[in-house]
């Protein structure tokens, strides 16, 4: 549990850095139509939505990442989290509830390569708005799990929730036990490649009301936390996620945690 309080902690309160703009990428050229299905480069607006990240990542494997808008930006639906130069290049992919508007979302992702991270916003009109900076880490998607497998097989799907309150918000944090094997990483006893196996499916509510789902690739860091504002309605806070081999957690908390 203080290992998980100090990543918490650590998310909640990075040197989120704005000296490393995007830069051109021949990747992203290629991604921006073949993947995403963008013809056109969608436009850059900070208020609308910004990206805050590292210059260079101390942990390669566990790079924090912030999503945020303006008190009155436009109401974003989507999002979907690029990362140029991964193997994986999309790391995940978000639908977001009203309750998270204005956004301020954090997460941890592994950056394999010098990347621009960026992220594609969908507004409820259907407009696209982008934004994203240049990280400077490498093999992230490879690096060693933190534990042993016997430790990850004892903890996988534990979770943790707690809420408080800051600068007039309400400040989720959900923690997840779970390796989020990318399939490039090798158990360090049988030096043998262990197969991919991460949360693809997750799905967080208060009551009915839908908080955020999103649908993960091999980009999200281990024991994934998340970190977010949104407007409490009073009713519990629900999790459902899955994971590649087919495993399914659900659980409820109390508001407070």
């Amino acid at each position: 549990m203080k290992a998980w309080l100090v990543a918490a902690l650590a998310l909640a309160s990075p040197a989120w850095a704005q000296e490393n703009p995007l830069q051109p990428s021949e990747t992203w050229n290629d991604l921006r139509e073949t993947v995403i299905g963008l013809t056109a480069e969608p436009p850059v607006n900070a208020d609308v939505l910004d990206l805050g990240a590292p210059i260079r990542a101390n942990d390669a494997a566990i790079v924090p990442i912030r999503l945020t808008q303006a008190p009155d930006a436009p109401e974003l639906i989507g999002l979907t989290l690029v990362i140029d130069e991964n193997p994986a290049p999309v790391a995940a992919e978000y639908a977001f509830g009203a309750a998270l508007m204005p956004l301020d979302f954090e997460i941890r992702v592994r950056v394999d390569a010098y990347s621009g991270v960026r992220a594609i916003g969908t507004q409820a009109d259907g407009g696209r708005i982008m934004a994203g900076r240049f990280v400077k880490a490498s093999g992230g998607c490879s690096a060693p799990a933190g534990k042993d497998m016997a430790a990850v097989e004892a903890s996988m799907g534990e979770m943790r929730w707690k809420s408080a309150e800051r600068d007039g918000r309400t400040i989720g944090t959900l923690m997840i036990r779970h390796p989020m094997f990318s399939g490039l990483q090798r158990d360090q006893v049988t030096l043998l490649n262990i197969p991919a196996n991460f949360i693809d499916t997750l799905e967080v509510r208060q009551g009915d009301q839908l908080l955020f789902s999103m649908k993960a690739g091999i980009s999200v860091s281990e024991d994934p936390v998340f970190r977010f504002a949104y407007k409490p309605n009073g009713q519990p806070i629900s999790v459902h996620a899955e994971d590649l081999d087919g495993r399914v957690w659900d659980n409820t908390f109390d508001v407070a945690g």
